[in-house]
């Protein structure tokens, strides 16, 4: 029997990072609603790596919180160890990680949800989503509750139909033994929803108490910690924290994999879904890189409340012996007690080229998706979709614009485009080759980037966006500065060159000059700048930048703007391809099934042609004129 309940604005299908953010973003903006988890303990579970962050990723946690998303600040709140990569590098590649304590991470999740108005936690199973011709109108639960709703987002991750396999050993569960869902993909496929089989793994948790960590390098946390958050004070997250150790494979273990490659579920054929190409198992690093004598493996605990230890580099499906056989190869792990074997899990998701920009099902008016379910993988990239599906949701429910961040402007931008744009057969890894711009879109001015766009939609307060213009406008007036503050050759200033082994003045130069040196930047010129204002450390990085990296930072700017001509021309809904001469008529398939809103867009499409791009660039202007001509016989 089937009852119906109360009913509400939006309803989100799991409570993971992505429906954490799409849930928030609805409820903060005043909508009715409620999130269903098949489990109210796994809200923002992480059942893979235990850390936030990293290359690309730290980029997408800093986006996600100047949008107005809780992610940074979650993990501000819980982290154990923070560490900037690549800091050897340019700031373009600059990526934040943090270590996570798990279970804090999960409670501080929960605790804002649970105090959050206009939100409510609802633990089910939602296996079927209801509609009324093409329009979402609720969702029923295993048990037959029935909620009415206007709109619907889908955040499952990899629960549905989700199998854990390790050698021959096959559970039909979600990660980390949870319940899986196994209704909810027949009601996707009865709307014509198309489906995908993937795969992803996660390594072993090792007892801390039985490594042996004296052969093993110490990887220690940054002195000086840098929030995720822009509304954090690093002051007052500072803290002891954990250290991580780094060890390798060896021959060994090598030949160790290779003599019982056969019994791996991927290669014996028992994995049918396809795996991550950037995050692969240790069965396929050494079949695929069979020159490297070595694999690094992390040590990272899995926080404060266990000793748990999470083995990072060496995901596996092999059998438990040989798990155990292997593992044990590895300097430090010789006698190494096994807590939770390694597992490939296997889950269905869809094509996400099924998918509007904006996350909503192009043929499904109110039913959005975001997370894993989309292919992706990674809880940040799932954290994106979610806040992106959320806002959306909200702006289509309250009669508002909804937002499509375009490259240029984000990482989210690039990761939604490349999802429901380029064909992607195995789960997407954001990173930072993906992004054309990513001198313009690096983590430091996420804030200046995305701030306006945030609080445009409501998630940003009146106080917090002010700050942001504020920032601007003080960067803007030191680097204006800076480019007309005269530098004589006097010995004051030649001693300081001196000092730090840089050219001496031939003739006089201006403070701009000098910090675009390689060897110099605005910190170590004050002792001759007598007229510098104090400014915050924030505003200080970001005039370093802009000055050391101003030429490079133009040539972007200048391609930004030929890309915008063609993101700028804006395709019809309804646009007939078919009616298009002399499209070719793979692009006629290829622009019919995804419906590009740009000709930017529609470029990007894999069978789309440059010639293709001209003929319906000619065509869109014929329309043009046409529509023109007929509005002027009109007024006469």
């Amino acid at each position: 029997m089937s009852y119906t309940y109360e009913s509400y604005d939006v309803v989100v299908v799991g409570a993971g990072h992505a429906g954490c953010e799409a849930a928030l973003a609805c409820a903060r903006l005043s909508l009715n609603t409620l999130i269903v988890t098949i489990s109210t303990d796994s809200i923002a579970l992480m059942p893979c790596n235990p850390n936030i962050g990293g290359t690309s990723k730290g980029h997408l946690v800093r986006e996600i919180d100047a949008l107005g998303g809780e992610m940074g600040k979650n993990i501000d709140k819980t982290f154990i160890q923070s560490k900037m990569l690549n800091e050897s590098k340019g700031p373009a590649v600059h990526s934040l990680r943090a270590q996570a304590d798990k279970q804090d991470y999960s409670r501080s999740m929960r605790k804002v949800l649970e105090n959050t108005p206009n939100l409510t936690l609802k633990q089910a199973e939602v296996v079927d989503i209801l509609t009324e011709g093409n329009k979402v109108s609720g969702i029923k639960t295993f048990s037959g509750g029935i909620y009415p709703c206007k709109a619907v987002i889908l955040c499952t991750g990899t629960y549905l139909k989700a199998r854990c396999v390790y050698g021959e050993v096959s559970n039909y569960t979600g990660p980390n033994g949870l319940q899986a869902a196994n209704h909810l993909t027949d009601s996707l496929k009865a709307l014509g929803i198309e489906m995908y089989r993937f795969k992803t793994g996660t390594p072993a948790r090792i007892d801390k108490r039985s490594i042996d960590f004296s052969k093993m390098e110490e990887q220690f946390g940054d002195e000086e910690i840098v929030p995720f958050s822009f509304t954090t004070n690093p002051e007052d997250i500072k803290k002891e924290q954990v250290s991580c150790w780094l060890t390798y494979t060896n021959e060994r273990t090598h030949d160790i994999i290779r003599k019982n490659i056969d019994r791996s579920p991927l290669y014996s054929g028992n994995i049918k879904g396809t795996g991550p190409r950037y995050c692969p198992s240790i069965e396929d690093k050494v079949v695929k890189f069979a020159d490297k004598d070595r694999h690094q493996v992390f040590i990272e605990p899995e926080g404060n409340y266990t000793n748990e230890m999470y083995v990072g580099g060496m995901s596996s499906s092999l059998p438990e012996d040989v798990q155990y056989e292997m593992y044990h190869s590895v300097a430090g792990l010789e006698n190494v007690k096994i807590v939770r074997n390694a597992y490939a899990i296997e889950y269905d998701c869809i094509n996400p080229m099924q998918l509007k920009p904006t996350l909503e099902f192009m043929n499904i008016d109110g039913l959005f998706s975001g997370g894993q379910f989309n292919g992706s993988s990674g809880y940040e990239e799932a954290a994106a979709q979610g806040l992106i599906a959320g806002i959306n949701a909200s702006m289509k429910l309250l009669g508002k614009e909804q937002i499509v961040l375009d490259r240029s402007e984000a990482y989210i931008g690039v990761l939604i485009d490349d999802l429901v744009t380029k064909e992607t057969h195995e789960p997407y890894r954001m990173m930072t080759s993906r992004a054309e711009y990513r001198l313009l879109l690096r983590q430091d001015n996420a804030d200046i980037r995305l701030t306006k766009i945030g609080y445009k939609v409501g998630l940003i307060d009146e106080e917090r966006y002010q700050k942001v213009v504020q920032k601007e406008a003080l960067i803007s007036k030191e680097v204006e500065r800076l480019n007309n503050t005269p530098i004589g050759a006097n010995k004051e200033v030649q001693d300081l060159l001196m000092k730090y082994e840089s050219t001496l003045l031939k003739t006089g130069s201006n403070l701009a000059e000098l910090i675009r040196r390689p060897e110099l930047s605005y910190e170590m010129l004050a002792p001759m700048d007598k007229n510098r204002p104090e400014l915050p450390k924030d505003v200080i990085e970001q005039v370093n930048i802009n000055i050391k990296y101003d030429g490079y930072i133009q040539r972007q700017l200048r391609q930004v703007e030929q890309y915008k001509k063609l993101e700028n021309k804006r395709i019809p809904e309804d646009l007939d391809y078919y009616e298009v001469p002399s499209l070719r008529i793979e692009a006629k398939q290829k622009l019919d099934k995804i419906r590009p809103i740009s000709v930017g867009q529609a470029s990007r499409i894999s069978g789309v042609s440059p010639a293709d791009i001209s003929v319906l660039l000619v065509y869109l202007e014929h329309l043009r004129r046409s529509k023109k001509s007929t509005l002027v016989k009109r007024k006469e």
